[in-house]
């Protein structure tokens, strides 16, 4: 009795240190990630207080091992996000968007799948490898990666669905011995196994053209970011931009592409203003420079080969699958991706040691207690956000004004507030300060409206060639957008800054320019441009 009691105080402080996945909060602004941050200083506090009761009833030499606690506390998260996501295709649950009807606890589908992938290859290891004796845990594992299987199709997420495939088919290659049986092919009949290489190298290509016509604008989309990234990464290969000054340096690479012209119609209409590159790999060289990204990946691999060495392949598949996911997708700017893969990491390097427990139990203690006040400070101040963004949306800009400015020196890092509290500002007609706040947004964002903002304040100051610089930025950030062009041709229409031969150009490109939905505010700056002479 005692020896069940501690193995499930060690299980139960895996499972509350992985528990981030359920972390949702209403009541702060929608994206937000502060509350799951808070979950987690919770979560670890009483994770290392389950491993200290666990570890104190458990006897000398006795532990549970770390890996098949992470394994199985990630297949237990898991299996409640598979009865959440179907509970929401079957309209008993609300998603966490408006415009998808399966999200789970995450807030769109693509990390959801995501997240369903990594424990898929982990269910197929407990299913394969464990012994008769324990038949229980078996169908338990397999129980799960069949409610996984109903789910993952239904995200339509082609990086989970490839992410889940890799993993799974490496996992089961090492349990089957495949590296042995191709060494041995290779050896006597190397031929053939040439052959079956061009043979699967075609399959992977037909798979990935098959998988591109699903969705092609969003492929070309990806492509595109990676190649405005990989620009703005040989500005800075060694040192890079910072970290969380992604949006900001991409944005000054597209923007320096459009702005040379020469790009073609497709580029224009899949450009948008990323918060992140969709590829970790590239968005780290972006953000810490190619050195320390490749640092990171050796260390990375190096886990994960001590794992195989340890012959760990459930959790190692977890993180192959994570580390595929991870290039066409975003799961390392989410922190239960973050928590969960350093669990894998340990997972691959730890063992049944009581010392290995109590380091970790240690570390987690030191991490959760080490933010709380602050995290806790920073969801308070999340949730006045959320109230004064009623004000705000509500068009009472100067009592938002005042609530925004003491949120200021808590979320001065994220630009949806900043473009906000700026915006409230140029509505109240205090332009100046508008354009300070809206500086500090353009540092944390590429959104080309914090520029049209910005030129719009110039031209209220009589600062005709800023607010033409501001708008011709906002043009080259993204030419398919038409309110920019619109803006400029008011500007070469007034009577401080005008420019009849601009204004021409403006007009007809207000005119001719094809957007990417209609509606009735294209219509009405079409035909107030027709009578600006």
């Amino acid at each position: 009795m005692r020896k069940l009691v501690s193995i499930g105080s060690l299980f139960g402080g895996i499972c509350f240190l992985l528990s981030m996945v359920i972390a949702v909060s209403p009541t702060l602004p929608s994206g937000e990630m502060a509350f799951q941050w808070l979950w987690f200083d919770r979560a670890a506090l009483a994770a290392a207080a389950c491993i200290v009761v666990g570890l104190l009833l458990c006897r000398k030499g006795e532990a549970l091992d770390f890996s098949a606690a992470v394994s199985w506390a990630l297949m237990g998260w898991a299996a409640v996000q598979a009865v959440i996501g179907l509970r929401q295709v079957f309209g008993f649950e609300a998603s966490g968007h408006a415009l998808y009807a399966l999200t789970g606890s995450f807030f769109n589908p693509g990390p959801y799948a995501g997240y369903l992938a990594m424990a898929l290859p982990v269910c197929l290891y407990e299913y394969l490898c464990i012994e008769r004796e324990r038949a229980w845990r078996r169908y338990v594992a397999g129980g799960v990666g069949l409610l996984l299987l109903c789910v993952l199709p239904a995200t339509m997420s082609r990086s989970a669905w490839l992410a889940a495939g890799v993993s799974c088919l490496w996992v089961y290659g090492c349990l089957a011995g495949w590296g042995k049986r191709l060494q041995k092919v290779w050896e006597k009949k190397s031929w053939r196994l040439l052959a079956a290489a061009v043979g699967i190298c075609l399959l992977v290509c037909l798979a990935g053209m098959l998988l591109f016509s699903l969705k092609p604008d969003s492929a070309r989309g990806r492509l595109f970011m990676w190649r405005m990234s990989a620009r703005a990464v040989a500005e800075k290969p060694w040192s890079g931009y910072g970290l969380g000054n992604f949006s900001a340096a991409y944005g000054e690479a597209q923007a320096g592409y459009f702005a040379a012209g020469g790009y073609t119609e497709w580029e224009e209409r899949v450009a948008g203003s990323p918060e992140y590159a969709f590829n970790e790999y590239v968005q780290s060289a972006v953000e810490i420079g190619i050195p320390l990204t490749l640092g990171l990946v050796a260390l990375l691999v190096g886990c994960g080969y001590v794992g195989w060495w340890k012959h760990r392949y459930g959790v190692c598949g977890a993180l192959l699958s994570l580390g595929v996911f991870a290039f066409s997708s975003y799961p390392l700017q989410l922190p239960v991706f973050l928590v969960t893969g350093v669990c894998l990491l340990a997972a691959c390097l730890l063992g049944k040691s009581r010392k290995v427990w109590w380091i970790f139990a240690l570390c987690v203690a030191a991490a959760g207690g080490g933010r709380l006040s602050d995290d806790r400070a920073v969801v308070e101040a999340c949730r006045e956000w959320a109230n004064a963004r009623t004000l705000y949306h509500a068009g009472a800009y100067g009592v938002a004004e005042e609530e925004y400015k003491l949120l200021y020196p808590l979320l001065r890092d994220r630009a949806s507030f900043l473009f906000e509290y700026g915006h409230g500002l140029h509505k109240q007609g205090k332009y100046e300060d508008s354009n300070r706040v809206l500086e500090e947004a353009a540092k944390h964002s590429c959104d080309p409206m914090i520029w049209n903002i910005r030129g719009k304040n110039h031209q209220a100051l009589g600062n005709g060639k800023e607010a033409e610089q501001c708008f011709l930025h906002a043009t080259h950030l993204l030419p398919g957008r038409i309110y920019p062009y619109y803006l400029l041709a008011k500007l070469y229409a007034s009577a401080g800054y005008r420019h009849p031969e601009k204004l021409e150009e403006m007009k007809h490109l207000v005119r001719c320019k094809e957007p990417k939905v209609p509606s009735m505010a294209i219509r009405e700056m079409r035909e107030e441009v027709e009578r600006l002479e």
